[in-house]
């Protein structure tokens, strides 16, 4: 049976969702399967969910729509639950279920580069940011052993939802305004906010006032980053966006066709169409 599958958002258009996931296909054999985006906002949400019927094998959420869809659902994994996000929806038995990637993606990316596990004693994290993808960073630097972390945030009174998902992890968060954080910065930084907005950080890194066990940047174009550059020119780890796509990518896969994830033909596929946009890899 032919299945279909999508990645859905708004703005979506530039999502390499769809290479991954076709490149995932073709290398599995599973000629019948397609997988497009489709432009979706929140309002459009409920809609779209009714009309996904036996032939579709699942979804992938961009924000705002990974917490919109969590009251649509019929069931939602633990993990989903925690972070308040699900990334993912399937279909399978006709239960629309959640599931969230984007943590055992981090966690995928982190360690792919070598960065190890830290203990509770170790210095807490940075996180940049205080949306979806920072509650999932919370929850992946649990699954690392860290039971804390300062996350620095441009409007506390916004920081309701990430506080809440730090309670049901058991996970301590001091909160800092964005850009006056004092301490030394030696514990991991992950950055969730959109190029340029961590240009600040790049510039501490450059200083030495900030040193960072490793950067984690969730953008992925234009690569490097600042933040990245500073990071790889002071001697540091920078895990890119492309490498955490990839691995919450991967799972995706696994949990819509049953299958194991064909993880280098993926990889290949992705890097080949950033090759081919315009200012992928560009100065610092």
């Amino acid at each position: 049976m032919a299945m279909r599958a999508a990645v859905l958002g708004s703005p979506i258009a530039h999502s390499l969702s769809p290479v991954l996931h076709t490149a995932a296909y073709r290398a599995l054999g599973l000629t019948g399967w397609s997988y497009q985006a489709i432009d979706c906002t929140e309002p459009g949400l409920p809609e779209l969910l009714r009309g996904c019927g036996r032939d579709w094998a699942g979804l992938s959420l961009t924000m705002p729509l990974k917490r919109a869809v969590l009251p649509l659902l019929d069931q939602v994994d633990p993990l989903a639950a925690d972070v308040g996000g699900a990334n993912t929806v399937t279909f399978a038995g006709g239960a629309r279920r959640g599931h969230n990637t984007d943590v055992p993606g981090m966690i995928a990316a982190l360690a792919e580069a070598g960065v190890r596990p830290s203990g509770p004693a170790a210095e807490p994290a940075l996180i940049l940011g205080g949306g979806a993808t920072a509650c999932s960073a919370l929850a992946s630097l649990r699954g690392l052993g860290a039971d804390r972390a300062t996350v620095a945030v441009r409007d506390p009174a916004r920081a309701a939802d990430l506080l809440a998902a730090a309670d049901r992890l058991g996970m301590r968060v001091r909160l800092t305004a964005f850009g006056e954080y004092a301490g030394r910065g030696r514990g991991m930084l992950i950055s969730t906010v959109p190029a340029g907005a961590a240009d600040e950080y790049a510039d501490r890194i450059q200083r030495g006032d900030c040193a960072p066990l490793a950067v984690l940047d969730v953008v992925y174009h234009p690569w490097p980053t600042r933040l990245a550059a500073a990071a790889q020119q002071a001697g540091i780890v920078a895990v890119s966006g492309f490498d955490l796509l990839v691995h919450q990518a991967a799972p995706q896969v696994e949990l819509m066709t049953g299958q194991a994830a064909p993880l280098a033909a993926m990889r290949k596929a992705g890097l080949a169409e950033l090759a081919g946009r315009r200012e992928y890899h560009r100065l610092p």
